[in-house]
């Protein structure tokens, strides 16, 4: 058995993952009063919590998989664990190639992973359960310790928009939405542990459509940030990733909210509607560029982030510029840009991709050179200001350093005591990077 022994997880991709992962934890804890090691070479269970947005995303799995193999041919009784979106979707063929691997479960099965475990050290066998049991797992995992000053809660699971480039949907499911009391009792429990910020987690976490238990009423998004502030203890809260055709005027009007933090990550993807009507994105860019207008309304100050693909599949030199324009014209203060890639199963993957590498790598970095310009921009206003900054701990760049984030989202690294950390304190900015500022008390 593997109880009182060690564990190490790694995980791939969005936050998403890194929920569950928490989750994951959570569970081999609660069950097997296990360890977690940073060392791989130390574990008795190795589980890669895998993501197949990109297509180098899911040769990663394969060569950790490889090292992976000769800790297991030098200790036979490490179990290997595969689990998340290259699980659920490779599936049986990831075990063909890889037939060292003990375990394979999908995003909607992790809470099933003990009875896996016990199965696979028992009966000596190799489960694979990539299902999807709607909500389900919801209801299994144990109660959360965290006492982290911000928190994930995942809201919703899957995603039902079919974007032609995104393999989503068929790795996750659909969109199905936890009940408003699971979500507000996670939160009470949060909370209690200490925590003051919570991350509201979706593929499309503004499609949220809950259900409240004493008379079974709909609740949309907007309602649930509202129940969620009500909360004592909670004084920050976010969300990601929306979509833009969720975002509704509701959810804008939400932004009076005074716990609902000033930033907002869109994805819109392209400034061009050829290219968003190919992508079935079922917005155009003037749209998007409504909704920015009606949010700034509310929030002059709030900061605004987005994804953006480059070289999908019929994107012209005009398109492209329409994206630039877009980017110029909303002042996108950071972004991720990515290359496009095909992945198997999706619309966009037979379409003939008509682009050269060498011209996307220019557009991509045109895309990113432009973006860093805006945030270099965004963060030099931000000098000489007082900001709101909830202290989350000490800094990874300079561990004598404390850091925090300012109700935008905007990271501060600055000197302090760790008594600090939990709080919400004022502190001048003094000085701005690439992608953080400098402060003092």
């Amino acid at each position: 058995m593997i109880d009182n022994k060690k564990y190490f997880i790694k995980t791939q991709g969005c936050q998403m993952n890194v929920y569950d992962s928490d989750k994951i934890s959570d569970l081999l804890v609660h069950h097997y009063s296990m360890t977690r090691t940073e060392d791989p070479d130390d574990a008795d269970i190795l589980i890669l919590n895998t993501c197949s947005i990109r297509e180098k995303a899911q040769e990663k799995v394969f060569s950790e998989l490889g090292r992976w193999k000769k800790i297991k041919q030098a200790r036979p009784g490490t179990l290997i664990a595969v689990g998340g979106c290259v699980a659920s979707q490779e599936g049986r063929a990831l075990k063909q190639r890889a037939t060292f691997v003990d375990i394979i479960f999908g995003p909607q099965t992790l809470h099933r992973l003990p009875k896996m475990i016990d199965e696979s050290i028992s009966k000596n066998t190799k489960p694979i359960d990539i299902s999807f049991p709607l909500i389900e797992k919801f209801d299994f995992l144990p109660r959360s310790t965290s006492s982290d000053v911000s928190a994930y809660v995942s809201i919703m699971e899957g995603c039902s928009k079919y974007c032609t480039f995104c393999v989503v949907p068929y790795t996750r499911g659909e969109e199905v939405s936890r009940p408003l009391d699971e979500i507000l009792f996670e939160v009470s429990n949060l909370a209690s542990n200490g925590v003051r910020e919570i991350i509201l987690l979706g593929q499309n976490v503004n499609a949220y459509k809950g259900i409240r238990n004493r008379d079974k009423r709909s609740i949309n998004f907007s309602e649930l940030i509202r129940y969620i502030s009500k909360i004592d203890g909670i004084d920050r809260i976010r969300h990601t990733t929306s979509h833009p055709i969720d975002f509704t005027d509701e959810l804008i009007e939400e932004y009076n909210n005074s716990k609902l933090c000033s930033n907002l990550h869109l994805p819109v993807q392209s400034g061009s509607d050829l290219i968003l009507s190919k992508m079935k994105r079922k917005h155009t860019a003037l749209e998007y560029k409504n909704m920015i207008k009606k949010v700034r309304n509310v929030r002059p100050d709030i900061s605004i982030t987005s994804d953006f693909i480059i070289g999908y599949p019929g994107e012209s030199n005009e398109c492209f510029e329409e994206t630039l324009d877009l980017i110029e014209q909303i002042g996108f203060d950071d972004g991720y840009s990515f290359i496009y890639s095909k992945r198997p199963g999706t619309p966009a993957s037979s379409e003939p991709d008509n682009i050269s590498m060498s011209e996307k790598k220019k557009r991509l970095s045109l895309v990113q050179d432009l973006i860093r310009a805006n945030s270099e921009k965004y963060l030099s206003k931000l000098v000489g200001t007082s900001q709101e900054v909830l202290i989350e701990g000490t800094s990874k760049t300079d561990p004598m350093k404390l850091f925090g984030r300012t109700f935008t989202n905007k990271i501060v690294n600055f000197s302090g005591s760790t008594d600090l950390i939990g709080q919400i304190i004022d502190v001048k900015i003094i000085g701005s990077n690439r992608n953080s500022l400098d402060g003092a008390l």
